[in-house]
């Protein structure tokens, strides 16, 4: 079980570093892309290590944290890649998984408030239901995109971004707020944690945002990654 710690603090460090290396990139850019690949493959250890050394302890919201997390890369990095059976295959077991993972999780926070808590597991109700919303309102997205063809233009944009977003704030906020107790001293300030912590979360409507003035395309491909369009004087 040591090992598979160390694996997941592992993969989690290098998530938060390229996470917010590719966050502050230029979108479609050669460091975006890069540090973009470095944090879906970073994410995936992290969050699948991380959700099987909490189901071993027993902490229920750690596991779907983990598994939302690494859900949530997944599908985000699927979203921007030229379709293919293969991922297809893919995008579909990966929203089979989100389903459940979202039920469990609105359910188990319903069952807190029952017995008259707003915490479980460390986790206070309103993150459990904000979870569940995520995970449902992903996998919702990836089916019907899987039933009615690969989005395009903006709505594939934002779809990335706003997946890679939440999954980067599921990281920080698990580090710098959730394993606080372990940064030294002089360094735990708290301002800057906080502000650390929930950066990728709050910067989700002004991506959105933008990426409504990128151009009626919204966006193209740029070697496996994307980058803004701005529109001709003639469209």
């Amino acid at each position: 079980m040591d090992s598979v710690l160390a694996v997941h603090i592992a993969g989690g460090a290098l998530a938060l570093v390229t996470g917010f290396a590719a966050l502050a990139a230029t979108k479609g850019q050669r460091l975006h892309r890069r540090a973009g690949v470095a944090f879906v493959a970073a994410m995936l250890v992290m969050g699948l290590t991380g959700a099987g050394v909490a189901a071993a302890t027993g902490q229920d919201q750690s596991v779907i944290g983990g598994l939302l997390a690494a859900y949530l890369t997944l599908s985000g990095f699927a979203v921007v890649r030229p379709p293919t059976p293969r991922l297809r295959r893919v995008s579909l077991a990966a929203a089979s998984v989100a389903v459940p993972l979202g039920l469990f999780s609105a359910a188990s926070g319903v069952s807190t408030l029952a017995d008259g808590s707003l915490v479980r597991n460390g986790v206070p109700v309103p993150m459990i239901f904000l979870f569940a919303t995520v995970a449902l309102s992903a996998a919702a997205g990836d089916l019907r995109r899987l039933r009615s063809g690969p989005a395009r233009g903006r709505r594939r944009l934002a779809a990335h971004l706003w997946r890679m977003c939440f999954a980067l704030f599921i990281a920080s906020g698990s580090f710098f707020l959730g394993q606080a107790d372990e940064i030294p001293e002089p360094l735990r300030v708290w301002p800057v944690l906080i502000t650390l912590a929930v950066l990728p979360l709050v910067v989700i409507p002004y991506f959105l945002w933008r990426v409504r003035g990128w151009g009626h395309g919204g966006a193209v491909e740029a070697g496996g990654g994307m980058r803004p369009v701005t529109p001709s004087p003639a469209s």
